[in-house]
């Protein structure tokens, strides 16, 4: 249920031991790959970045394709703003989904949360990056009578407070290296066959299936308005090279902005994974997880929307003042652990 990377953008507040809730993506252990398969493919991806998946299972079908292919020429075309000294790529973004908790033994209950932030990245991306993230806010429950549980998860006065305030060169958020929170672009290959097949070596073994996974990770780089043009351009053509993918939506609008919808269907877990692009800038305007198929446990019927991501991207000449590497935990007077990203809190806050 946790992706590397993706984990930070939903990482929520701590919650009671005898509490379960789950914020991620909804993943599924890829079925039917032993180790034997999945060494046996690790080889072939490795002994030449090329003999891989991407490429020769064939492709989106002919519309989607001359789409993306459409969105990765204008992603050069609309270039990159190169930005003055002192100026920020303002990055913002939020997401909806539906996530589950359980007290004890008790049943499990769906309900639907929002999470919001602002992104400023600088000139000389070796200076301070600062992220404002505001608090999860509860849009509303989906299983009847619980809302109290929900309540007592996410208090109402926690919903309520200021939000997070980070600041940390080259974005190292949370004790974490820049290339794994925002991604290695310098190590992503821009052949967009070479790329897809990266993303194949790079998440063996993850997600309802390896296109499936593919698609998630391609949509996860664009949404973070990090990647420079060339990238976006490689990422739109791999997308083109993964079977099932479609235009699922010629006017598709989400949160104020319309676009197309290309995406495909996960027969593993019921959801249709979409990326929403503008094709005559390139640029993503968001994502979005729908249920193809009724998901009860969830009170999820079909065509419902499981989980929607917007992105919006800016160049302002200004970020807020302040904030610390680790926000919220330097407050609470956590310090680093052993390993990348691991913090270590006193019971109760700060003493």
């Amino acid at each position: 249920m946790t992706r590397g990377r993706a984990a930070l953008f939903n990482k929520i507040n701590e919650v009671a031991p005898k509490e379960r809730v789950t914020t991620a993506r909804r993943r599924f252990t890829l079925a039917g790959l032993g180790a034997a398969g999945a060494f046996a493919i690790v080889g072939v991806l490795v002994a030449t970045n090329v003999l891989g998946f991407g490429g020769w299972r064939g492709g989106a079908d002919a519309a989607a394709a001359a789409i993306l292919e459409r969105a990765a020429i204008a992603a050069f075309t609309f270039d990159d703003v190169p930005l003055a000294a002192g100026q920020y790529l303002h990055v913002s973004s939020q997401t909806v989904h539906v996530t589950d908790g359980q007290e004890q033994n008790g049943p499990v209950i769906a309900f639907r949360i929002k999470e919001s932030s602002e992104l400023y990245v600088p000139e000389d991306r070796a200076d301070d990056w600062v992220w404002v993230r505001d608090p999860i806010s509860v849009i509303d429950v989906l299983s009847p009578g619980g809302e109290d549980m929900v309540e007592r998860s996410f208090p109402s006065s926690e919903q309520a407070r200021d939000p997070e305030l980070l600041r940390a060169p080259f974005g190292a958020f949370y004790g974490n290296t820049a290339e794994s929170q925002w991604g290695d672009f310098a190590s992503m290959p821009r052949d967009p066959y070479r790329l897809l097949n990266h993303i194949y070596l790079t998440t063996i073994g993850a997600g309802s299936s390896p296109d499936g996974e593919a698609l998630v990770v391609i949509a996860d780089t664009l949404r973070q308005g990090t990647a420079p043009a060339d990238l976006r351009a490689a990422l739109l053509r791999a997308a083109a090279m993964i079977p099932g993918v479609t235009i699922t939506d010629d006017q598709a609008t989400l949160d104020g902005q319309t676009g197309t919808a290309i995406g495909r269907v996960e027969s593993e877990n019921g959801l249709r994974q979409e990326i929403i692009i503008d094709p005559t800038s390139g640029r993503l305007i968001g994502e979005r997880e729908v249920a193809v198929v009724a998901i009860p446990e969830s009170s999820i019927a079909a065509g419902d929307v499981w989980r929607w991501s917007s992105v919006h991207t800016s160049i302002v000449d200004a970020a807020p003042a302040g904030g610390t590497p680790n926000g919220a935990s330097d407050l609470a007077g956590c310090v680093p652990g052993e390993r990348t990203g691991e913090m270590y809190c006193p019971p109760g806050g700060k003493k």
